[in-house]
């Protein structure tokens, strides 16, 4: 069953202000084994997610390692073929173009990596990692701007030094290759970047400049953001909506104060009942929730409601009952939960 979060998409937001669309979006896996190689099964990474992305805005996608936020990433940047789905770019059927066609859709949506230390190749110099894009798309540099010139601007806007231009990736901090490669991202002046946990490898501290450095590029560049985290006070602080994911699917959708004050499903509620509360006085009186067993395995997800094995809420029709991903009113506002017993709690 489809997971769709249109029926999330912010009031202010004008119709026809889409520039991501993904319906039923199908990624499976095959297992293979024994000396013929024979397929024994087939991973279920992704199994009918539908999202939506609106100009301008910063969409995050979180939940535990393993839920398939990073197949969507690459899903949405056409580094996978889909099994089943459709995904268009700002009207454009991504998965049906080819050549050049598909070579200037790249242009504009690009990935930042999660890891700054294996996404740089070390044998070549930050003048060489910026500037490569110039040399696949030679036309995206302005008339009269050398390759040179452009790379140094792009550094000193990241808060890099343009002299710099010439230095190895190993010559620099973990947070500076992190920048280095939102450089990169941004130098074909991309209308979205689909950022893959880019701040999980960092410090604390760096997490929060790289963090503030991404909403200034999106103010001054206009960009729309796919920001995908396990780290749920990030994604509060640098989304306008928030997507949950758990085993392939979609769980709930809603913006930042709908998922973060007020979530409807039992997952999410789970989710931020383990965030850390760094005020003391009210870690005791925060509403602990401790789920039971483990992650089911995508090769063997269960039926029905893929959270029921774990849920505190369960009845016999979560067994057997896949809950659609629709609208639960809480009282205020409301917004997408796929729980058959959804209801608004105040976990934080």
């Amino acid at each position: 069953m489809s997971t769709s979060v249109e029926s999330a998409r912010p009031a202010a937001r004008p119709e026809g202000d889409v520039i991501i669309e993904a319906t039923d979006l199908v990624k499976h896996y095959p297992i293979k084994g024994g000396v013929l190689r024979t397929t024994k099964g087939h991973v279920r990474a992704l199994d009918g997610v539908s999202l939506k992305l609106y100009k301008g805005e910063t969409l995050g996608i979180v939940g535990e390692s393993g839920c398939g936020k990073s197949t969507l990433g690459r899903m949405l940047m056409r580094l996978e073929e889909p099994t089943s789905g459709t995904l268009t770019f700002d009207g454009v059927d991504v998965y049906s173009q080819s050549g050049p066609e598909m070579r200037r859709l790249r242009r504009d949506i690009q990935m930042v990596f999660q890891d700054p230390y294996t996404s740089l190749n070390p044998r070549m110099t930050v003048g060489d990692i910026v500037g490569e894009p110039f040399d696949i798309h030679p036309d995206a540099l302005t008339r009269g701007t050398s390759k040179r010139k452009r790379v140094q601007e792009l550094l000193e806007l990241v808060g890099m030094n343009p002299e710099h231009i010439g230095r190895y990736p190993h010559q620099f901090s973990g947070g500076q290759r992190q920048r280095i490669g939102i450089a990169r991202g941004i130098a074909l002046n991309p209308k979205v970047l689909v950022c893959d946990e880019p701040v999980s490898a960092l410090d604390v501290s760096v997490q929060a400049q790289v963090v503030n450095l991404m909403e200034k590029l999106q103010d001054e560049l206009g960009l729309a953001y796919v920001f995908i985290a396990h780290d749920l006070s990030v994604v509060r602080h640098i989304s306008d909506r928030v997507a949950v994911m758990y085993l392939g699917k979609i769980v709930e959708v809603g913006d930042e104060q709908q998922i973060y004050e007020r979530p409807t499903h039992p997952y999410t509620q789970a989710l931020l009942s383990a965030v850390p509360v760094p005020d003391p006085t009210k870690r005791d009186t925060r509403r602990q929730i401790v789920l039971s067993g483990d992650v089911p395995s995508p090769a063997n997800p269960p039926s029905g409601c893929r959270f029921h094995t774990r849920c505190w809420k369960a009845k016999d029709v979560c067994s057997v009952d896949d809950p659609p991903l629709i609208d639960h009113p809480d009282g205020v506002s409301e917004h997408p939960s796929a729980c058959h017993f959804a209801e608004p709690v105040r976990v934080v």
